[in-house]
């Protein structure tokens, strides 16, 4: 039986996840992520398994001739800006397709894996999302802003006095995958509660 103070992908992932066809259109694929503002999506055959991931850096690899200002665009393509007219022609002139485009070979979770181990995955991995699955279908996605989003719940229900047991693991994922990463944390442990785990 698991531990009640463990934090689950279950418990921080996102479940209304923007997914995307390998038959898509590349065009309409990143109209999708921009008006969608996100800067990844899983991709889901006819039976909705995740057969692969497109994002942002799927799309700078492929796109040759990028130069290093239009990559830079691209990077804040989730924040809603306009989509450069020249790489949208050069998507449009070339008619190609999501699955050209997309990365196989997904990393995958399922519900009841720990917040730890999915951040430990994301720093191994070099990933930024990882789709949570059910019988091996999609039913969310964890992305480092979701284990942030929740870190900083569980820090204000702890500073109202409620429940705090979550924050201790969530906190811990968090330290580890900065530690693991060479980045010294600046002042995040002063602010969890008495007990929690800190970096």
């Amino acid at each position: 039986m698991l531990d009640e103070a463990v934090v689950t992908a279950s418990d921080i992932m996102t479940r209304n996840v923007v997914v995307v066809h390998p038959e898509t259109s590349l065009i309409d694929a990143v109209r999708l992520m921009a008006g969608r503002r996100v800067s990844g999506m899983p991709v889901l055959d006819d039976a909705g398994n995740v057969i692969g991931m497109m994002t942002e850096g799927d799309l700078v690899r492929w796109h040759e001739g990028y130069t290093a200002k239009q990559a830079h665009w691209l990077d804040m393509l989730a924040d809603g800006f306009a989509l450069a007219p020249s790489f949208v022609e050069g998507i449009r002139a070339q008619q190609q397709k999501v699955k050209a485009v997309m990365s196989p070979g997904v990393t995958t979770v399922v519900e009841d894996t720990p917040a730890r181990e999915v951040a430990t995955l994301m720093h191994t991995k070099g990933i930024k999302r990882v789709p949570v699955l059910r019988d091996g279908k999609l039913v969310g996605i964890v992305a480092r802003s979701d284990l942030i989003r929740a870190l900083a719940q569980k820090l204000g229900e702890t500073a109202a006095g409620q429940p705090d047991a979550a924050v201790g693991t969530l906190n811990e994922a968090l330290r580890r995958a900065r530690e693991e990463a060479g980045i010294k944390p600046r002042g995040l442990s002063k602010r969890s509660a008495p007990g929690a785990g800190q970096p």
